[in-house]
């Protein structure tokens, strides 16, 4: 976790400036901010701050007051950016300034939906992919144009500096970053007081064709919590496909609908989350955790949890792990 700590617990600073959407100032505050008495660590130390004492958000609906000041970004080691419901407006200098600053001393930088406009107008995002709200990501790239934005993602995670495409992305962009800091029980906890889905891939369309299946009975929910039971099996698309009585291709219509991914990609990222959770809860043994999960031998599990958590078993065991933390 980056640095920037109080009493053992991360500092998270999220800026609102003027003309701030309140959905995702909301949205850092229930992840980042609430006392979570149930899970056995530290959490985050999360303060709102502002660069002036009254700031109004989007369309005048309420005034901020009684923040920190920008001061509190100086210290913290994630910094959200202020989004603007108008990205044609610019940032303020004062909040630029303090982006530059955090950036200069290694701090986590996070721009949810047009955020990202903040973080490139503060010059962190030339050179790196970054993602914004697909109504804006025109005007995004031809003003930024030395940002590798990637248009129709939910999210990017570039290391230190991480941008959600939208409002609801956001949601999906903080317990990514819960899941970072903490590992898949702690992030699987949170999403279950909140009641909302622990994962979904950032590489996932922004949007999807039908995001409510119109009648309940041709939802792909049931064949999911199928085969999220049966994920120690060798299961295929051609699985799933007889479990929906459907065919490998309109199964594979269903899940760029309904999901914005593949089958493959979605058995495969429930199957590294498996294997992270018992690797959590303490088994050693990677060729149990391979078979458990699925990904069929400790070779496997390797690429695929580097690949998707940035971490080998061995060290992802070390920084989760009984006794990592």
């Amino acid at each position: 976790m980056p640095h920037g700590s109080s009493q053992g617990r991360h500092r998270i600073a999220l800026i609102a400036d003027e003309g701030s959407n309140p959905f995702e100032l909301g949205v850092a505050t229930e992840l980042f901010g609430l006392r979570r008495p149930e899970l056995d660590r530290p959490w985050y130390d999360f303060a709102i701050c502002t660069p002036r004492p009254d700031v109004r958000m989007h369309r005048g609906m309420f005034t901020l007051s009684g923040t920190a000041g920008l001061e509190a970004v100086d210290d913290a080691g994630t910094v959200i950016a202020p989004n603007r419901p108008d990205p044609e407006t610019p940032p303020s200098r004062e909040v630029i300034e303090a982006i530059r600053r955090a950036a200069s001393r290694g701090a986590r930088l996070v721009g949810f939906c047009t955020g990202a406009f903040t973080l490139a107008a503060a010059g962190v995002l030339d050179g790196r992919p970054a993602a914004t709200h697909w109504r804006w990501a025109a005007l995004f790239a031809a003003r930024h144009p030395a940002v590798l934005l990637r248009p129709d993602v939910l999210f990017v995670d570039d290391g230190d500096v991480l941008t959600a495409a939208g409002s609801a992305a956001a949601l999906d962009l903080g317990l990514h970053l819960i899941r970072r800091d903490h590992g898949a029980e702690v992030v699987n906890s949170v999403s279950r007081r909140l009641v909302f889905a622990a994962h979904r891939d950032g590489g996932q369309r922004q949007f999807v064709e039908r995001p409510m299946p119109a009648v309940r009975d041709t939802s792909l929910a049931p064949v999911l919590a199928w085969a999220q039971q049966h994920l120690n099996r060798p299961l295929t698309v051609a699985d799933l496909a007889a479990r929906a009585a459907t065919s490998p291709a309109t199964l594979h219509r269903r899940f760029q609908a309904e999901l914005g991914t593949t089958p493959l990609a979605w058995l495969t990222a429930e199957r590294v989350a498996l294997a992270c959770r018992l690797i959590e809860r303490g088994e050693l043994r990677l060729d149990a955790v391979a078979q458990a999960s699925g990904l069929g031998t400790a070779a496997n599990l390797r690429t695929q949890m580097r690949r998707r958590t940035g971490l080998s078993p061995s060290a992802y065991r070390r920084r989760f792990g009984p006794g990592g933390r």
